[in-house]
C-alpha cells in the first residue's frame, strides 16, 4: 500500500537538506534530517550524557486521516552513540499541521553532537483504529486473568 505525505519546508530551513526518504528498497521507515534555523548550522546542537533537546526537521506534514506518523529512533545512533527518543514511537496525529521536531536524549557516556542534515530518526506511516470507550461493571475472565509483570514466565 502507498499512501502520499505533502511535507512543507518551514520558513526557517535549508532547501539543500533532503525530504525525508527509504535508504532501501524494503525500507519501513524514511530516514528525516535535522534542519536547523541559520545560528545553529555550522555548529550543530551538542547532546551531553543524559541531556535532551528538541532537534528540528525544518518541516511540517499533512498525515492523512485515518494514519499517524510514528518517528522512531535509528538503530545505529542509538547502538554507536546511545542517542535515543525520549518519548519513542513519537506520533504526529493526522491533524496536525506544525513543525516537525524529534526530542532526543544522549544515553551515551561521551557528549555528541548532531550535526545540520544528519539524519535523525525514521518516520512510519501507520492506521490508527480509534476504540469506542465503554464502562462495564465486569470484565470477562481470561487465563491470565489479574497476573502482572512476569506473570507469564521467563521462558
Amino acid at each position: 500500500m502507498t499512501v502520499t505525505l505533502t511535507f512543507q519546508r518551514l520558513p526557517d530551513s535549508d532547501a539543500t537538506v533532503a525530504l525525508p526518504d527509504y535508504a532501501t528498497s524494503g525500507a519501513a521507515g524514511a530516514d528525516i534530517r535535522a534542519n536547523f534555523p541559520p545560528p545553529l548550522r555550522g555548529a550543530g546542537l551538542t547532546l551531553a550524557p543524559m541531556a535532551r533537546a528538541l532537534v528540528p526537521t525544518g518541516l511540517a506534514c499533512a498525515v492523512p486521516h485515518g494514519f499517524e506518523l510514528q518517528i522512531r529512533a535509528r538503530s545505529g545512533l542509538a547502538l554507536k552513540h546511545g542517542l535515543a527518543l525520549v518519548n519513542a514511537p513519537g506520533t504526529i496525529d493526522s491533524d496536525y499541521r506544525g513543525p516537525i521536531g524529534v526530542i532526543m536524549v544522549n544515553l551515551g557516556s561521551e557528549a555528541f553532537t548532531i550535526e545540520h542534515g544528519m539524519r535523525i530518526a525514521q518516520i512510519v506511516i501507520a492506521p490508527v483504529v480509534q476504540a469506542r470507550i465503554a464502562l462495564t461493571d465486569k470484565l470477562d475472565a481470561t487465563d491470565r486473568a489479574e497476573g502482572g509483570f512476569g506473570s507469564t514466565g521467563t521462558a
